[in-house]
């Protein structure tokens, strides 16, 4: 699944071609995807992929394709300090770009089948948290995984504002969870009652049945416990919180309004070829056809080009982005190990 909007050249363009066809429509979802780099997800062998508006499967490993991802993202309507739940959690790619709306005092939970796919999803989540550059613009809930089947969670589990499951529910399951055959948006609107809305048309694989223990019975999954943060964790989200708002301040004095984007360098949009079909072959490679070059190349087109490249003056690309926030905290006359913790011990 996959295909419905122009490759990007990097995490940005891939961004700037799902807003420009509708699978993004609000600046909290933008934030997120701008702040987590799908090929960070990505094999190093199949990152040359990552911008590509396709699905990418290598062995236990999956990632649906961006606009699926972009209209969950819409659909799940996410605001801080709720609860959500994924099942099937995968690389925890979903559930990181959840985690910096939800905020430090949300929850952030999934389950995923895979042993092997939980530990890829963790080091994933390890390597944002200590490199990324866009950790600090937020207040992060970082996720939890466990492993299991997400057709036996525990009963006494407690209950989540968002649930997202990306894959097909058997019929027999039906009164365990809503079928998911394609991509719906549930509501409980009373007690025994729900609004459904279809989102997009998409098949997913279906949910691997349980498997049964020799006595019969099957393994229940616990779910993380909603964890109460120590004073110390919410000491050190309220002094982050305060040097945001200084630095804020800061900003506003200086300059006479708030806090901006830096401006994105820009590249010269090339003219691609329009691609009509996809085709998938054994699962997991794709072939395309594309339309015949004289159709998107014509005489036209190239004078076209060639008049827009004389009218815009060449760009350079901006200084890389200041960290205010680590730079203040550096500068605090605190010891070195309660600066580091502040900063979450990050490298950069």
């Amino acid at each position: 699944m996959g295909g419905a909007v122009s490759a990007g050249e990097d995490n940005d363009e891939l961004i700037d071609n799902l807003k420009e066809a509708q699978y993004i429509r609000t600046e909290l979802v933008e934030q997120a995807f701008r702040a987590i780099d799908r090929a960070d997800y990505y094999l190093e062998e199949f990152k040359e992929n990552a911008y590509k508006d396709l699905a990418w499967k290598h062995g236990n490993i999956h990632l649906s394709a961006p606009c699926i991802y972009s209209e969950v993202m819409e659909a799940l309507d996410l605001q801080p300090g709720l609860s959500f739940l994924n099942l099937g959690s995968g690389t925890g790619y979903l559930s990181s770009m959840v985690g910096l709306i939800l905020g430090p005092f949300g929850v952030n939970h999934g389950v995923e089948l895979h042993s092997d796919v939980i530990e890829y999803a963790k080091q994933k989540l390890d390597f944002f948290i200590r490199t990324s550059e866009s950790f600090d613009k937020f207040d992060f809930c970082e996720p939890s995984f466990v492993t299991g089947n997400c057709l036996e969670i525990s009963p006494d589990c407690a209950q989540y504002d968002r649930v997202y499951c990306g894959a097909g529910v058997q019929k027999e399951h039906e009164e365990y969870m809503k079928n998911l055959l394609k991509l719906t948006k549930i509501t409980r609107t009373g007690p025994s009652a729900w609004e459904t809305k279809k989102i997009l048309a998409v098949s997913f694989a279906p949910l691997i049945q349980p498997c049964h223990s020799e006595s019969g019975k099957s393994r229940l999954v616990q779910l993380p416990p909603v964890a109460v943060r120590s004073l110390q964790d919410l000491a050190r989200i309220a002094i982050r919180a305060t040097i945001k708002k200084v630095i804020h301040q800061e900003t506003v004095s200086k300059n006479g309004n708030g806090l901006k984007n830096t401006p994105r360098f820009k590249r010269r949009r090339v003219r691609r070829r329009r691609m009509e079909t996809i085709v998938f072959l054994d699962k997991e490679v794709f072939a395309s056809r594309i339309s015949n070059p004289s159709d998107d190349n014509s005489c036209e087109d190239l004078e076209e080009e060639r008049r827009e490249e004389e009218k815009t003056p060449p760009e350079t690309k901006p200084d890389p982005p200041v960290n205010f926030l680590r730079q203040k905290v550096l500068s605090l006359p605190l010891p070195d190990p309660l600066k580091y913790y502040l900063l979450y011990y990050r490298e950069k």
